[in-house]
């Protein structure tokens, strides 16, 4: 009950208790129930509370059979359900975050993607997309007639997790980057879903998905057929609000040609395709480079259709701002700009670190930011008001002083409201793990900004937070983020429990500012496991019950309920997708280190349950064989066991060496 007096708790979630508390009344009243009325009135009530699906099917059942009890039942779980959540209602800045497509474009947008996942079949699905003027949270319903299934949505991504609803919960599907299983029931054979049954909202404004390392660790070579496939995926899942940040290389050449530097510059300071996050981040310069113009102009011909699919779903780009770093040719055109070098970064010489950065308080900090927004809008058509920029990205600043990193924010905030007044700054957390970064350096950079004008991305949250050490990013809104993969190192991981309870954690945190949460990984492709787990938190209230979970996860990638593939996952989920290590130097395996007399992996698990797991896949190979998510998790899993084997006859190797005992090496 504490909960349900807190003073962040929403208008929306108090008149939903008392319409509940009013609708008990009324039926002690009246004493008895039709069983339509109490399956799908309960069912809603539950839905709108964040109660989890099988406590759903508890409470319409309950009521259904039972009457009144079955909604006090459900009364008391909204109760205990009633978290209190920040939304972007919080911060009126944020409102000018919603998308400009109508409605129409948003749905045919959708339509078109069920065509591509069920092909002809499309006609079976009735999609609608109606803005909801009074909330900005996301939400849909879902309805069917036994012929024909209808998705609603409040915009083109709600309506898209609501096809992801029926695709996996409804019908036993699964999505993923290694593939997709799709099985639909024959035409005019859909279960019936009542209006009220299927009614889920989104408890936080904002689903975050990228980090500003994946172009250069996952998505450099794409094509559009992969981007499409990838946009699909984020719409499917409900993500609005991506990173957009493809192309920018050709918006910066034409913004510092016409400032009055040279190609020669240019070709000096963009970082070669692999290595664009680090050179956009002011880590290197020109390393891997030049940029041929014809990949420049690929990449921004690619950025426009980008940008053009995800605002067609009502997905909100996130586009790439000023962080103040500039080729060292600047300095020539503008001698008097103050501009100073940072330190050299990672184990680079000076020839291709130590990048030049232009002090935020310049009067021409202003001058670059406004004209690199202006050159977007040029080029993309119009803005979405919300622009990534981090200027000490794994960088040290000159000095720390309070008043100096205030003024550095001030500069950079700036930089975007000289040309967009509405703008909104999206900033990394991560570096606040520094030891730099004291609370007074972090206060300083963070409420130099206006309230709500800045977006936090608490970015490896399942790890080490950020928000509590920081009063709630003291006032600025924040997206709780799994970063989960770092250098795109492939292998078994994930923080299963500490991501199944922290999002919630966040959530009830006294004095919350949490407006969104997100996936933030370094490289993707990897460990569909923890990812969809994820993905099935993120329109929730509530912790899932992990085990039920990784059944039907089996069940739906595979095709099949099998007791060797069950036994195997729930194995996987206590163990290797279970750390408890603070740490992020997972999978740095013998086979993918240099070579050393004190290779020490950290490894958090016991090995021979992966083996074990390994053995129960291996048991049911017959059923394996049938499904290619099924032969792709179990390569994955053999190539995890010869990894930790291979540590094991390393410390064997290294126990022989010491011992000069070649009886023991053999």
């Amino acid at each position: 009950m504490a909960n349900l007096l807190n003073p962040k708790l929403s208008a929306k979630r108090i008149l939903l208790l008392i319409g509940i508390i009013a609708g008990l009344l009324l039926a002690a009243h009246r004493l008895k129930f039709g069983e339509g009325y109490a399956y799908s009135s309960v069912h809603k009530e539950a839905h709108d509370c964040g109660i989890p699906a099988e406590q759903m099917t508890s409470a319409a059942t309950m009521a259904a059979t039972r009457g009144i009890p079955g909604m006090y039942w459900t009364l008391v779980v909204c109760l205990l359900h009633a978290v209190p959540v920040s939304t972007a209602e919080d911060f009126p800045a944020l409102k000018v975050l919603r998308s400009r497509t109508p409605a129409t474009t948003q749905e045919e947008a959708v339509e078109l993607l069920i065509q591509r996942f069920v092909g002809s079949r499309v006609t079976e699905f009735s999609v609608s997309v109606i803005p909801d003027k009074s909330s900005l949270l996301d939400s849909y319903q879902v309805t069917s007639d036994g012929k024909t299934i209808t998705i609603q949505g409040t915009t083109g991504v709600a309506a898209a997790r609501g096809f992801n609803y029926v695709l996996t919960d409804l019908f036993g599907g699964h999505i993923s980057w290694a593939g997709n299983r799709i099985h639909l029931p024959e035409p005019g054979h859909f279960a019936v879903i009542s209006p009220g049954v299927v009614n889920v909202t989104g408890p936080q404004r904002f689903r975050y998905y990228q980090n500003v390392c994946t172009a250069s660790y996952s998505s450099v070579w794409w094509d559009w057929d992969r981007w499409e496939q990838e946009i699909d995926w984020m719409a499917l899942n409900g993500y609005n609000l991506p990173l957009a940040f493809n192309g920018q290389e050709a918006i910066w050449q034409k913004v510092y040609l016409k400032l009055g530097l040279t190609q020669e510059d240019l070709n000096s300071h963009f970082g070669g395709p692999a290595f664009l996050a680090w050179a956009r981040m002011g880590n290197i310069d020109g390393w891997g480079g030049p940029l041929p113009q014809s990949w420049l102009d690929g990449n921004l011909a690619l950025q426009k259709k980008i940008l053009q699919r995800m605002r067609s779903f009502g997905i909100i780009p996130v586009l790439p701002g000023f962080a103040g770093h500039v080729p060292g040719g600047f300095t020539r055109v503008f001698p008097a700009a103050q501009v100073t070098r940072l330190d050299s970064w990672g184990d680079f010489s000076c020839n291709f670190s130590c990048t030049y950065l232009l002090d935020p308080m310049d009067p021409l900090f202003s001058t670059v930011g406004a004209l690199f927004l202006k050159t977007q809008e040029e080029e993309y058509g119009h803005l979405d008001h919300i622009y990534n920029a981090d200027t000490f990205n794994e960088q040290t600043p000159k000095s720390s002083d309070p008043e100096y990193l205030a003024n550095v924010s001030r500069g950079v905030y700036k930089g975007m409201t000289a040309y967009d007044p509405n703008a909104i700054w999206l900033m990394q957390a991560y570096m606040f793990r520094y030891p730099f970064w004291g609370q007074q350096q972090i206060e300083a950079l963070l409420t130099a900004v206006p309230k709500g004008n800045m977006i936090v991305l608490d970015l490896n949250a399942e790890s080490a937070p950020v928000y509590p050490s920081t009063q709630s990013f003291y006032g600025q809104p924040f997206i709780w983020c799994m970063i989960h993969n770092f250098g795109g190192n492939h292998g078994l991981y994930g923080k299963i429990d500490a991501v199944n309870s922290g999002l919630f954690k966040a959530m009830a945190f006294e004095g919350s500012t949490m407006v969104g949460v997100g996936m933030a990984p370094e490289g993707i492709e990897q460990n569909d496991f923890i990812y969809a787990f994820f993905n099935s938190l993120m329109f929730r209230n509530s912790m899932l019950n992990v085990s039920d979970w990784v059944r039907n996860y089996s069940r739906n990638r595979y095709g099949v309920s099998n007791d060797n593939f069950d036994a195997a996952w729930q194995l996987l989920a206590k163990t290797i997708y279970n750390s408890q290590s603070t740490r992020n130097r997972h999978n740095h395996g013998v086979p993918v280190q240099r070579p050393s007399m004190e290779l020490a992996p950290e490894i958090w698990y016991n090995w021979r349950d992966v083996v074990r797991a390994w053995k129960y896949m291996l048991n049911s190979l017959d059923k394996c064989n049938a499904s290619d998510l099924c032969r792709y998790d179990l390569v994955d899993i053999s190539r995890q066991v010869l990894q930790d084997l291979s540590y094991v006859k390393y410390k064997l190797l290294i126990q022989a060496y010491e011992l000069r005992s070649m009886a023991a090496l053999k």
